[in-house]
C-alpha cells in the first residue's frame, strides 16, 4: 500500500480544483497551476477534499500513485501559501543585486552573472549577501535556486560561495605544512 498516495489532499479555501481528462488545474490566491497526470490514476474531488485511486498494484501504478498525490499537493500549496528558498554568499566581494526583474551576481569571476525570473517567480534580495526566490510552482523555484547556487557552489576550504540558508558545508583540513 502507498502511504502517501492514500492520504487526502486537503484543499483550503479560495482554491479550486479542475481535472479535464488527464489535466489538472488548480486555481488559487496565488496563481493557477496545470499539470498533465498519468491516465491511470483516477481523482475523486469531493467537498474541501481530493484523493486519488489506482487501478491495482502494479509496480507502476504503484509509483505513480504517491508521485500524482505529491504533485498534487504541491500544486494546492502553491497556489494557497506558495513556495520560497532563500540563499546567502558567502565571500569577500561577493554580491547581488536586482536590475529590474534581472538578478545580477557578482561572485568572483571577471564578469558579472545574470538571471531571469521565469514567469510566476519573483526574486528579493533583501541584502546585498542574501537572495530569495518565491513562486507557486515548487519546481520552478528549487530548479532555479540551485541554477544561482550551481554559479559558484559553496567550496570545501574556506566555505566560501552561494549556499542556501541552513546548508551546512563540510570543511576540510587543507595542507599541514609538515
Amino acid at each position: 500500500m502507498s502511504r502517501i498516495g492514500n492520504k487526502p489532499v486537503v484543499i483550503p479555501a479560495g482554491v479550486t480544483v479542475t481535472q479535464n481528462g488527464t489535466t489538472v488545474t488548480v486555481k488559487g490566491p496565488k496563481g493557477e497551476l496545470t499539470r498533465e497526470f498519468a491516465p491511470s490514476i483516477t481523482l475523486n474531488i469531493e467537498e474541501g477534499v481530493v484523493t486519488l485511486s489506482r487501478p491495482n498494484d502494479s509496480k507502476e501504478n504503484k509509483t505513480m500513485h504517491g508521485t500524482m498525490r505529491a504533485n498534487l499537493n504541491n500544486m494546492v500549496v502553491g497556489v494557497s501559501e506558495g513556495f520560497e528558498k532563500a540563499l546567502e554568499l558567502i565571500g569577500v566581494g561577493y554580491r547581488a543585486q536586482l536590475q529590474g526583474q534581472k538578478l545580477v551576481l557578482n561572485v568572483g569571476y571577471s564578469h558579472p552573472v545574470d538571471f531571469d525570473a521565469p514567469e510566476g517567480v519573483t526574486i528579493e534580495v533583501p541584502s546585498n549577501t542574501s537572495i530569495i526566490v518565491k513562486g507557486s510552482n515548487k519546481e520552478v523555484v528549487g530548479e532555479l535556486a540551485a541554477n544561482i547556487r550551481g554559479v559558484r557552489p559553496p567550496e570545501p576550504y574556506k566555505g566560501k560561495g552561494i549556499r542556501y540558508v541552513g546548508e551546512h558545508v563540510r570543511r576540510k583540513e587543507g595542507k599541514t605544512g609538515k
